[in-house]
């Protein structure tokens, strides 16, 4: 009985074994390569697949996935005999897996010796600045090399990408002292011009300024000569306008010989009062001056003994009632002239003694002197 559960135990064991040989799983862009005997016998696709067990064996599993493989750097020499160093990267991906097997053994490692002389190839033909600004030119020429290298075994170079080119120090050092030198260059020429164009605009705002100067005072200056001319003009054209209304209503008010005589003696006490009056000499026959009054200021030219002619009053109607109330009581006004003539000529008498009792030197030696015409009585009103 124990024998019998050990050979039944073998047996679920070997089955167990024989399951586990004979189902293989394969992930999602893997293929899986079958041998049977040490002969390529099929490809693994992704999924549950069944093998015939201690016969088929997975040999390799091959990623079928874009891959990106980066390769240390390497030093090349350019045409002008100098050493860079370049570092790579190569972006490939794997369209036979049965070639990528068996026709190349490792074909990463190929593929870094073939991206190594192919550069050398490709460096060697050009110098240093070709180099450095031609880098999708050389990305392009070493793609197509290795694609056409890899193509048989299975496999297609979709990139190439310089990742960096390394001059010596030295030739980093110079380099960078002409860039900082060609900078300086382009930066003083920048700065030149800039003070330039600076210069032209500053002038050409000073010109504008001076000119639109210019131009306002000369704006300025007519605009003042006009308004000068045009105030004298209307200060013309008011005076005129003044003396004719004072000349208007000089004549609408129709003087005569009489009233000039009023005015005259109303004149005398103020020409007496003066300061600067040293002597004043009234005539010891003042009465028979006033009587010729009338007859001297009607000798006057342009005053006439009576006024005639039509002349417009004032527009003022304030002055419309006295001269209505001296035309409607003409005694009364006669009246009033004749006190105040007499009050003028005592006045004149008054100041002419006052003065002759303060100055004792004679006549002749005062000085200034002021000689007074006497006035004489007007003829009577008639």
């Amino acid at each position: 009985m124990e024998a019998f559960l050990i050979v039944l135990a073998l047996v679920a064991l070997l089955v167990i074994v024989t399951l586990i040989k004979s189902v293989r799983v394969v992930q999602q862009q893997t293929v899986g390569i079958v041998e049977r005997f040490g002969k390529f016998k099929v490809g693994l696709q992704p999924g549950l697949n069944l093998l015939t067990p201690f016969v088929d064996k997975v040999r390799y599993t091959i990623d079928m996935r874009e891959q990106v493989v980066a390769f240390p750097p390497q030093g090349v020499i350019t045409e002008d005999n100098l050493m860079v160093s370049i570092d790579s990267v190569i972006y490939f991906q794997v369209n036979d897996p049965v070639r990528a097997t068996y026709e190349i053994s490792n074909y990463i490692q190929a593929i870094e010796q073939l991206t190594m002389t192919t550069l050398r190839n490709i460096i060697g033909g050009m110098d240093l600045e070709q180099t450095l600004t031609s880098r999708e030119e050389i990305n392009e020429k070493l793609r197509y090399v290795l694609d056409e290298a890899t193509g048989k075994w299975g496999i297609r170079v979709n990139r190439v990408e310089l990742r960096s080119i390394d001059p010596p120090p030295s030739i980093q050092d110079s380099m960078e002292k002409q860039m900082r030198a060609d900078r300086d260059k382009r930066a003083a020429i920048l700065t030149a011009e800039g003070m330039r164009q600076s210069a032209v605009l500053s002038a050409e705002g000073q010109k504008q300024s001076a000119i639109l100067t210019a131009q306002g005072d000369r704006e300025s200056r007519i605009l003042r000569a006009q308004a000068e001319r045009e105030a004298r003009i209307l200060k013309a054209q008011g005076e005129a306008q003044a003396i004719t209304t004072v000349f208007n209503a000089i004549h609408a008010g129709k003087p005569d010989q009489g009233l000039l005589a009023y005015q005259y003696l109303q004149m005398l006490p103020s020409i007496a009062q003066g300061d600067s009056n040293k002597l004043w000499i009234i005539p010891s026959e003042i009465g028979k001056a006033m009587e010729g009054l009338g007859s001297a200021v009607g000798q006057i030219a342009g005053i006439p003994q009576k006024a005639e002619g039509p002349f417009p009053e004032p527009h003022e109607v304030e002055q419309a009632a006295p001269a209505q109330e001296l035309t409607s009581t003409p005694d009364a006004a006669v009246a009033e002239a004749d006190n105040a003539v007499q009050e003028a000529i005592e006045a004149a008498q008054k100041a002419a003694v006052s003065s002759r009792s303060q100055q004792s030197a004679p006549a002749s030696s005062t000085s200034p002197t002021q000689d007074v015409v006497p006035p004489t009585t007007p003829p009577p009103a008639q």
